[in-house]
């Protein structure tokens, strides 16, 4: 219809894929990479080795398995700390770091966090989920701010924390305030839900897609196609996103009405572009550490894991420029 909100995209290349994901497997699992497999679309596995070794720039789309990029691993040692799982996890990451020349966990993800950031620069395209999306954003903002200790030995964050962080080399937020307790389950206040929080849980409720002109906006377009508009919210490390802290230009693509959250985001960053999905698994809204795996086979028409698909598919059109 040539007056209609439709338009055809050609999808010129499949994109060369990547997850970055531990070479271990944690008691959870990540949404993204049960999609692509149930979809049989194949991606390479990455970790700190090849990202610090210069390899993202094989890849034309990233995902970001549920990782904390403050080193802090999600503050997990608050309930988890005698837990196998943790101290191996916490173990492995730190003969990571120093294998790399890192003297601790926090140094290593700050400089990951960094190279990230180069990635989407250089005309990448990076896609995250959960915890990711929050900790991406304050390791690039707080290169300057020394969390190491908090980690260490449970000492409060610098007080000044908030004043050294650099916002303008972030993809999404600014002006967000870093917890600085080490004994509450947050990282800052950028996520609106604080599901690991007692006395800060916020209820779930639904979110809602925005429309776009598929004219003039392929690609957002293509990030909220789905046969349902209207969305069951769930919940993750992080699980919304303060709308006070979005950085202006930042793309809303859903959000809870009359909410002072947004679930969905998306925009360009130099020559790439980036989004968000607040959450952890769609299908399972209370997701726990050690539940086991969502099967999609019960989920064919998951409205949830259909956004999931819709990211790797943009990465391979391209923008229409604009009339003038």
């Amino acid at each position: 219809m040539a007056n209609g909100n439709m338009d055809a995209v050609p999808l010129e290349k499949a994109p060369r894929i990547a997850i970055y994901t531990a070479p271990y497997s944690p008691p959870w699992d990540d949404a993204v990479t049960l999609a692509l497999k149930y979809a049989g679309i194949p991606y390479t596995p990455i970790w700190d080795d090849q990202v610090e070794h210069g390899e993202l720039a094989k890849y034309d789309w990233i995902h970001l398995f549920h990782e904390d990029f403050t080193g802090q691993l999600n503050k997990f040692y608050i309930s988890y700390r005698g837990a196998p799982w943790f101290v191996e996890q916490q173990d492995r990451q730190l003969a990571t770091a120093r294998a790399l020349g890192f003297p601790n966990i926090p140094a290593l993800k700050k400089d990951v966090a960094e190279h990230l950031r180069q990635y989407v620069q250089n005309g990448g395209f990076l896609f995250a989920m959960c915890g990711a999306t929050e900790t991406l954003e304050l390791a690039i903002a707080g290169q300057h701010v020394d969390i190491a200790s908090v980690f260490a030995d449970g000492t409060p964050m610098d007080e000044h924390a908030d004043e050294k962080m650099d916002w303008t080399r972030t993809f999404a937020f600014r002006d967000a305030h870093v917890e600085p307790s080490p004994y509450v389950s947050s990282m800052s206040d950028i996520d609106g839900h604080q599901a690991n929080v007692p006395g800060r849980r916020q209820p779930l409720g639904t979110f809602t897609l925005f429309g776009f002109s598929a004219k003039f906006d392929p690609v957002a377009s293509m990030l909220v196609q789905d046969h349902r508009s209207v969305i069951p919210d769930f919940y993750g490390v992080t699980t919304s996103f303060m709308r006070r802290t979005l950085k202006p230009g930042v793309t809303i693509l859903a959000e809870e009405p009359g909410a002072p959250w947004v679930k969905y985001i998306h925009g360009d960053y130099g020559k790439g572009s980036w989004t968000y999905l607040g959450g952890h698994d769609p299908e399972d809204p209370q997701h726990a550490i050690g539940n086991p795996p969502t099967d999609l086979s019960l989920h064919p028409n998951s409205p949830g894991y259909r956004l999931i698909l819709n990211n790797v598919l943009f990465p391979a059109a391209k923008k229409k420029p604009l009339k003038t």
